[in-house]
């Protein structure tokens, strides 16, 4: 059966689920929002039982990332996205899911081909572009920095 382009879109479109984006974008703001909160929530209760500022704000990193793995290694966070969506991507609990879940998906292969390699799947091109940018921007940095001396 021949199919021209026109035709293959409009056969797609009309078997597509329909999205419902106002909803869905409350819905996003609602988790993450209600990610954000607990983060806040968190570091207020480090900050309660006396650390600084600095560890306070490291803790509450710490706890949301482990937070992010145990419930990606439940099958939680799978749950969460698919009704908070892009709300998930919140940067610490999001990069936290992106690596633990290809990793737990190829354990079976072994701690090397399967954890290790697999873990940075989807984290990995993440770190790189971001160490690049960073090395960039630095010497941007230093450079105007010898200029406007």
């Amino acid at each position: 059966m021949e199919m021209t382009n026109a035709d293959y879109q409009k056969l797609a479109n009309s078997l597509a689920p329909k999205s419902n984006t106002p909803v869905n974008c409350v819905k996003a703001f609602a988790v993450g929002g209600g990610i954000c909160v607990l983060g806040q929530a968190l570091k207020n209760l480090y900050l309660s039982l006396g650390a600084g500022e600095e560890p306070a704000g490291l803790l509450c990193s710490v706890s949301l990332i482990f937070l992010s793995a145990l419930l990606t290694g439940l099958g939680l966070y799978d749950d969460l996205a698919r009704h908070g969506g892009a709300g998930t991507l919140v940067p610490i609990t999001g990069f936290a899911n992106a690596v633990a879940a290809p990793a737990i998906e190829f354990k079976t292969e072994g701690w090397v081909t399967g954890l290790a390699v697999k873990m940075f799947t989807i984290a990995g091109p993440v770190i790189v572009y971001g160490t690049l940018a960073a090395v960039l921007y630095g010497l941007i940095y230093w450079i105007a920095g010898l200029l406007w001396q």
